[in-house]
């Protein structure tokens, strides 16, 4: 079974030979790690103190992950396994809770926050743990490229109301990001997870 992958603009690369790059499960593994790594400070389940800062990009990382799940991921669990379409539903349904839990982030809405980024984590593990089993590594490699761009162009700020599949959300959420991105410039916001002063481990 082979993944119909969404069009990139042409980049010369020979699809003859294995595409560099790390494979979407790995991505995403790997920023659920450091998510949850985060959240534990945040919430005090973790020994070390919570970094400054470390809300505010939290809110900006969970923004761009989910907004690239939903642009790449998502669609091509949907495509590749038609039987998870249900479960697919409930993550996005899921995704935009989150969204909106996060605008106006505060102290004493972090443990539901972290409730509910634990659940994203088991239930979108799930399907990309599916989804290696059914996708070659090339497609793997190339939709992690893809995730990757998507990722730099995404908001850095929950916007709910936004679409969540495409085509829409291929068109509305970069044009977002650009606006997020000019208001992060400015304040001087902190967006990364690379901007704390100890990143949590990927």
């Amino acid at each position: 079974m082979t993944v119909p992958l969404p069009p990139l603009p042409p980049t010369g690369e020979d699809e003859v030979f294995r595409p560099g790059g790390r494979s979407i499960a790995d991505i995403v593994d790997a920023e659920h790690r450091q998510l949850t790594a985060l959240l534990r400070r945040l919430t005090d389940a973790d020994p070390e103190p919570a970094p400054e800062g470390g809300a505010t990009v939290l809110t900006a990382a969970l923004s761009r992950h989910l907004s690239a799940e939903e642009q790449y991921l998502l669609p091509a669990v949907r495509a590749a396994l038609p039987d998870t379409a249900a479960r697919v539903d409930r993550v996005l349904a899921d995704d935009t809770e989150l969204l909106t839990l996060l605008r106006g982030l505060a102290a004493d809405g972090l443990p539901e926050v972290d409730a509910r980024v634990r659940r994203h984590v088991e239930e979108v593990g799930a399907l990309v743990a599916a989804l290696r089993q059914a996708a070659s590594a090339e497609e793997l490699i190339r939709l992690g490229n893809r995730l990757e761009i998507a990722e730099e162009a995404a908001p850095t700020r929950p916007h709910p109301g936004t679409p969540a599949t495409p085509p829409w959300n291929r068109v509305v959420e970069p044009a977002v990001g650009v606006v997020d991105k000019v208001r992060d410039a400015v304040t001087g916001r902190p967006t990364h997870l690379a901007d704390l002063a100890e990143p949590p481990p990927g």
